[in-house]
């Protein structure tokens, strides 16, 4: 790998909204009962059209009750593009609704795959070829791979809100320190670890859904990562396990840890009456 870029290729796909609310439940207290249900009324039919392109289709966009001090409610938003989401937040400040509602938090991303298993061979087979790195030729062999791999990993890249019960996300990044740096590690050693870092999060594949965005350019961090499962005490026991691996003990930096409980649009009304 020593004449091949050291960037692993990636597969990016659907774009990704975080929103992270804290709700005023002093004005809406004092809001009349009839005011209330009208609001409440109008919140629901928007986040229901929201939710889904049509009654049949995947989930698109979902509402979790925040546990904590950090917030009160989260909305995750798929989206195909920048813009959708851009205009799903326009959405939303047209409902009465957003005017109890404090936006504290967000993060913007997009679905993100890494290629770190494949990228050897499909720079391996380039220079077969006798391309030389970033030609034109080298380009096209590199976009024709990528282009296949998107096809072949398009419900991952494209995938639906899962209907579990919890939700965790947390921000990453991968540290650039003076004595630790990620990406000044060779790449063949980056390979090596992320394979072993991979092996332990598909042991839980059967009791959580891992979905990672990468945020480099959009937000603070370098990677956004939403947990979804049934129980959420397979949270704390997938990342427990992580942080013994090398790629989360020696090169890894989390953010906020943000945990909520699925709140479905027809329970609205349930939880801003204060029950779930």
């Amino acid at each position: 790998m020593a004449d091949h870029p050291p960037v692993p290729l990636t597969l990016e796909g659907s774009s990704v909204l975080h929103q992270f609310f804290r709700f005023d439940w002093k004005s809406w207290r004092a809001t009349p009962p009839a005011e209330r249900e009208r609001i409440t009324t109008a919140a629901g039919e928007t986040l229901r059209h929201l939710e889904r392109a049509r009654p049949d289709a995947p989930i698109r966009t979902a509402l979790f009750s925040q546990l904590g001090h950090k917030g009160d409610l989260i909305l995750v938003h798929f989206r195909e593009s920048l813009e959708a989401l851009n205009q799903i937040e326009l959405d939303l400040a047209q409902t009465a609704l957003y005017d109890y509602l404090d936006l504290r938090h967000s993060y913007v991303s997009v679905v993100e795959l890494g290629l770190y298993e494949s990228s050897r061979k499909t720079y391996e087979a380039a220079s077969a070829k006798g391309f030389e790195p970033h030609s034109p030729e080298w380009d096209a062999e590199i976009a024709a791979s990528l282009q296949r791999a998107s096809e072949a990993m398009a419900p991952r890249l494209y995938p639906a809100v899962p209907e579990s019960k919890y939700l965790c996300f947390y921000p990453m990044d991968r540290k650039r320190g003076e004595q630790l740096n990620w990406y000044t590690v060779p790449f063949a050693e980056r390979q090596r670890m992320m394979h072993e870092h991979g092996l332990i999060g598909r042991r839980y594949g059967g009791q959580v859904r891992q979905i990672i965005s990468g945020s480099l350019g959009m937000d603070d961090w370098e990677w956004g990562v939403d947990l979804f499962a049934d129980d959420p005490v397979i949270f704390k026991k997938l990342i427990y396990e992580m942080r013994f691996d090398q790629v989360s003990a020696v090169y890894a930096l989390f953010g906020q840890f943000f945990i909520a409980l699925r709140l479905p649009i027809e329970r609205l009304a349930s939880w801003l009456a204060g029950a779930l």
